[in-house]
């Protein structure tokens, strides 16, 4: 019975991608498998409207992966600042490198060479492999997992390790034998427009009439949500140090954690004393403390509540900016840094005051 269903399934999907299927996206030109990587990385937990500038600047600065292992891991920050999720560049350049250093700059084309690489599993490497080079994998990404959940009435929430489990079962079963690259991009196609995560187009879908979940009236119920869980609340202290020139002080933080890698101001806890830290790191007191508008940022895990502090300086006397770690920022200059969102942001509104 599965294996009829399996050649509907498919035949109606590779119909409905025929006819209206996204075939013009920048990764689809000129498919190599380096191409078709940097596209997936981007693509994870980001939508596809979101991605494609981002996609194109990134592949002007680094077209080869031999670019990307070339570059400066700042560099590569700062064309990823914006996206989010920033251990995916950091693993994207030290996968790069070890393509180099391993490979000989040739990007691999075996799966378990995939796998092996930082921040490719199994899924990615299955749509690396067969969207560039036509190689017969499943895929189970966040788009194919609703569609196979609804259509199957998977119970359970993806995340659980016998939920996954099953839906990699169905994710094999379902992949044909011949046009893999069509079927897989069709069944993410169909994931991201139509059988969406909230108001589904069931009516234009052309599965709709296999689709148990449809059928029953219980599109909404599948997948099952994460469980619910209430994530702690941090609050920091954000301090925009200004130099009497309208330079800002910045600093690079630790290469793993929130933010890794990333250009960031100075940061201290709600409790800490400003003209204390000041003074021991700056060796001079502020001219005058004012703030900015708290804002909140949440990430998986907590929700980060930012209260900006602006620090006016008369004489700074910085012996801290000896090494490489803190660095005088010229609001005038576009300067290749990665940044986070929230201090982006920060430094246009830093830059409007200080005019």
């Amino acid at each position: 019975m599965i294996t009829m269903d399996a050649e509907a399934f498919s035949r109606f999907l590779l119909d409905w991608y025929a006819r209206q299927g996204r075939k013009d996206l920048p990764w689809q030109k000129n498919r190599t498998p380096y191409r078709v990587w940097v596209s997936e990385i981007m693509l994870q937990q980001t939508q596809v409207a979101t991605v494609i500038p981002y996609y194109l600047k990134f592949m002007r600065a680094f077209p080869q992966v031999e670019a990307l292992a070339n570059a400066d891991i700042d560099d590569v920050l700062h064309h990823w600042s914006g996206l989010g999720y920033y251990a995916r560049a950091r693993n994207l350049h030290r996968a790069a490198n070890i393509v180099l250093e391993q490979h000989q700059g040739r990007f691999p084309e075996n799966h378990e060479e995939l796998i092996a690489l930082p921040g490719i599993g199994e899924s990615t490497a299955g749509a690396i492999l067969s969207l560039s080079l036509g190689q017969h994998h499943a895929i189970l990404d966040g788009n194919v997992k609703r569609v196979l959940a609804r259509m199957f009435m998977v119970k359970g929430w993806p995340g659980k390790a016998d939920v996954l489990k099953e839906l990699w079962c169905l994710s094999r079963m379902l992949t044909p034998a011949q046009h893999v690259r069509e079927y897989n991009q069709a069944i993410m196609d169909l994931g991201a427009t139509l059988c969406r995560r909230s108001k589904p187009s069931c009516m234009e879908c052309p599965m709709a009439g296999m689709c148990a979940a449809y059928n029953a009236g219980r599109v909404a119920d599948y997948p099952a949500p994460r469980p619910r869980k209430v994530l702690p609340q941090r609050s920091v202290q954000m301090l925009l140090v200004v130099h009497p020139k309208g330079w800002v002080l910045m600093e690079k933080r630790p290469p793993i954690g929130i933010w890794g890698g990333l250009w960031s101001f100075p940061e201290l806890t709600p409790e800490d004393d400003i003209g204390e830290w000041s003074q021991q790191n700056l060796t001079c007191r502020p001219s005058e403390i004012r703030g900015l508008p708290a804002r909140k940022h949440s990430f998986s895990h907590f929700h980060l509540h930012i209260h900006p502090r602006v620090i006016l300086l008369e004489k700074p006397g910085l012996q801290v900016l000896d090494g490489d770690s803190r660095v005088w920022y010229n609001l005038s200059r576009i300067q290749k840094r990665g940044l986070a969102a929230p201090v982006q942001q920060l430094l246009q509104e830093l830059k409007e005051e200080l005019k």
